[in-house]
């Protein structure tokens, strides 16, 4: 059915992939309630992102260890803007490239490469785990970052095994520039006009409670979730919103952590539990 979400309010925090998500929830009847929690900026020096690409198109990887999706589109945009985009691409697709979920391996394919591996489980943990099955003595491995994340322990992993790791971090977030948008979801949930929390990476319940605790409205916030059903995308957001003392009502079936998913198990739910907006 093309409307299992009609009359219901859903909330998303999605920046990255946002037009795609609300085109998917708006398919299936939903009010999609947009509220971006970051933006998300080029690195602020190329200088280094750029160096990273030459290395690798001088002397591919034998490994490239994507964390994102989004670091992988800011690395063929600068790429792009250099001249080196076909090159870029040429080198890689002799690295075997591995990727922590599905997202950046849909970036890989918008450029016609292919991942070898991906976690099954989308963390740093995941990754770490996927890499220590394979023997790495002696590898060279390019490793795309992402910011606001310590990533010593998954270096220092991918080094105990032998290998040298080569970082690049092509993108930066400017948080402040949206906490507007943050406090105006605040007050929507306080008030019972949302239905769904949609949540697809753990950043975003950092984001909300790092927000609410700088404006002094955490209470509100917690408030507000309390009467919302809170949707995970899989299990590293069901495990972020845990530490913070916060619950999962709705996540999709195992090993299915996808946007589609995540929309129909909300859906069901949604239609069991029939809450419905004020106002």
């Amino acid at each position: 059915m093309a409307d299992r979400l009609n009359g219901y309010r859903i909330l998303i925090l999605e920046t990255r992939e946002e037009a795609q998500f609300s085109k998917l929830l708006a398919e299936q009847g939903a009010d999609v309630v947009q509220c971006p929690t970051i933006e998300i900026h080029d690195a602020p020096d190329p200088a280094p992102v750029e160096t990273w690409i030459r290395r690798a198109i001088e002397k591919p990887f034998d490994d490239l260890v994507l964390m994102t999706g989004e670091g992988m589109r800011r690395l063929m945009k600068l790429a792009r803007g250099r001249g080196l985009d076909q090159a870029l691409v040429a080198a890689l697709a002799k690295s075997r490239k591995f990727t922590r979920g599905p997202k950046p391996g849909k970036a890989l394919r918008e450029v016609g490469l292919e991942q070898q591996q991906m976690t099954e489980k989308p963390t740093t943990d995941g990754v770490i785990e996927m890499m220590g099955k394979l023997d790495l003595k002696g590898h060279r491995i390019g490793l795309q970052l992402y910011p606001d994340k310590d990533h010593s322990a998954l270096i220092d992993a991918l080094s105990a095994q032998g290998a040298a790791v080569d970082t690049v971090l092509p993108y930066a977030y400017d948080p402040k520039a949206a906490d507007a948008n943050i406090t105006a979801a605040i007050d929507d949930m306080a008030a019972g006009r949302i239905d769904c929390l949609a949540l697809t990476n753990l950043g975003q319940v950092r984001r909300l409670i790092d927000a609410a605790k700088a404006h002094g409205t955490e209470e509100k916030l917690r408030g507000g979730l309390e009467r919302t059903l809170i949707a995970s995308v899989g299990p590293a957001v069901s495990g972020e919103l845990a530490a913070h003392g916060l619950r999962t009502d709705i996540s999709p079936a195992e090993d299915a952590y996808f946007m589609r998913p995540l929309i129909a198990a909300m859906a069901t739910v949604l239609a069991e539990k029939r809450p419905r907006v004020a106002g």
